[in-house]
């Protein structure tokens, strides 16, 4: 993201904290919450159960892949890439915990096996809930 757009951003947070008379920083962004991964998975789906299975499912095995990318990732970029695309499909499905990591993932070393250990574990309690 350039640094226009992340201005604006932060201009419009801003905004938004001194109509409800909350103090403004610049990097109290990072620390919104953007839900629960099953109350994103009910505010998309609403009452339909198999939607939410569906979209469950399409997580899981889009999360699966990608970390099987970042388990076997040596170099920088594609260690990034995998990162970034993590972090994505987190937002997107508002797995917050998932997105913590993905950003641990992208601050370390290429290939650190802790982190992705952390990654696996996280996918599985959430396989165990559906």
């Amino acid at each position: 993201m350039d640094c226009a757009v992340m201005g604006h951003i932060y201009h419009n947070l801003g905004l938004l904290k001194r109509k409800v008379n909350l103090p403004v920083d610049k990097y109290s962004i990072m620390a919104m919450d953007y839900g629960a991964f099953d109350t994103s998975l009910s505010a998309a789906a609403g009452d339909d159960a198999a939607l939410v299975a569906e979209l469950r499912h399409a997580f899981i095995d889009s999360a699966k892949r990608q970390i099987d990318l970042l388990g076997r990732s040596r170099c920088d970029a594609n260690w990034q890439y995998c990162c970034f695309r993590l972090k994505g499909l987190a937002a997107s499905f508002g797995a917050t915990e998932m997105m913590s990591l993905a950003d641990e993932a992208n601050a370390g070393a290429p290939g650190d096996p802790v982190v992705v250990r952390k990654l696996v574990k996280f996918l599985s309690q959430i396989e165990q809930g559906a």
